[in-house]
């Protein structure tokens, strides 16, 4: 195949390389389901497995779109969008592709080309997922109480420590708006296992004592304390950004709903809130509505009330202990 200027992928199969050229679009998806683009009939490769997406200047970045069995490239597990360069090997299951564009630097933009900056293209992926926004509480006062050297310190270490605890669960931060965190977890075409949400729940878990302990290291007036809101549904997952500064995120009412849920954690003086979809798939743990207390709200741009299913830290953790039991039948 004479390949000029044209990028494309190689699938190896046990009757011979195929070609898979990348044209006449800027995205393409791969998995097992007939609705992809490439079609990859490999029983460990996910339904909807990945995305691969080009911009305006040539760059290539891969997305794993939360499959069960992971996106590898080079032998290194993704979960985080990943810029592709020339001869990468990427591996789905027991499938392998090369990624081939000879002629073209990803690290280099068109030489001698100008054209207009515009947004890379509209998001082509309707995903199912929940999104995760944690907040740290009172930072206007926490700035104010703390040098400039303490401040970038601690809050240095909080979103270092933070982005490791949330890429240990499975997700990646999608988002770092001043003193808050995005994250997101893929889930498959219509269902969620309630592991899926238990994860979450333990990765919030796990937020709240790493912020006690960090905030226990500088002089703060009180325990450094965090807030958190979750909501499940469907939103359009890609790139929002430019080409020469790509953003991948999830955009959509999920999304903001997710907001919206951390921010009425501070009028119901709870910790955590739940959108009415994310509770339901915990239903059938023990328990589940002695530690999440219903309360209706009025979220902000929003004309109808909401329901939410709101907690503390410590009945998220008693939440989480029950849940182990439950699977050991111990209850």
């Amino acid at each position: 195949m004479n390949s000029g200027l044209t990028p494309y992928l190689i699938l190896r199969t046990l009757h011979g390389n195929r070609y898979l050229p990348l044209v006449g679009s800027n995205n393409w998806t791969m998995g097992r389901s007939d609705d992809n683009n490439f079609v990859i009939p490999d029983r460990w490769i996910s339904r909807n497995h990945a995305m691969l997406q080009c911009t305006e200047s040539g760059k290539f970045y891969l997305i794993d779109l939360g499959s069960r069995n992971g996106t590898f490239v080079n032998g290194r597990r993704v979960s985080v969008p990943t810029t592709l360069r020339d001869s990468d090997r990427i591996t789905f299951g027991q499938t392998e592709l090369i990624f081939r564009y000879p002629n073209k630097d990803p690290k280099s933009s068109d030489s001698g080309q100008d054209h207009q900056e515009t947004p890379t293209a509209a998001l082509h992926v309707r995903r199912l997922m929940s999104v995760m926004v944690v907040d740290i509480r009172n930072f206007t006062i926490i700035a104010r109480t703390l040098n400039d050297k303490m401040l970038s310190e601690m809050i240095g270490g909080w979103f270092q420590q933070a982005g490791h605890i949330i890429r240990e669960s499975g997700s990646w931060v999608d988002k770092y708006i001043g003193d808050a965190v995005m994250a997101i977890w893929f889930h498959g075409e219509d269902s969620i296992a309630k592991e899926e949400v238990v994860q979450i729940f333990q990765a919030i878990s796990d937020l709240n004592k790493m912020s006690y302990d960090l905030g226990s290291r500088y002089p703060l007036p009180f325990e450094l304390h965090i807030g958190a809101g979750i909501n499940t549904g469907y939103a359009m997952v890609g790139n929002t950004g430019t080409s020469d500064r790509p953003d991948y995120t999830a955009i959509g009412d999920t999304v903001n709903t997710a907001f919206r849920l951390e921010s009425c954690t501070k009028q119901i003086k709870r910790d955590v809130a739940l959108g009415e979809t994310t509770y339901n798939y915990l239903s059938e743990i023990p328990k589940v509505q002695e530690r999440f207390e219903q309360h209706i709200v009025h979220l902000k741009g929003y004309e109808d009330p909401t329901i939410t299913y709101a907690t503390s830290f410590e009945d998220l953790d008693n939440f989480l202990l029950d849940k182990l039991l439950w699977d050991n039948r111990v209850l």
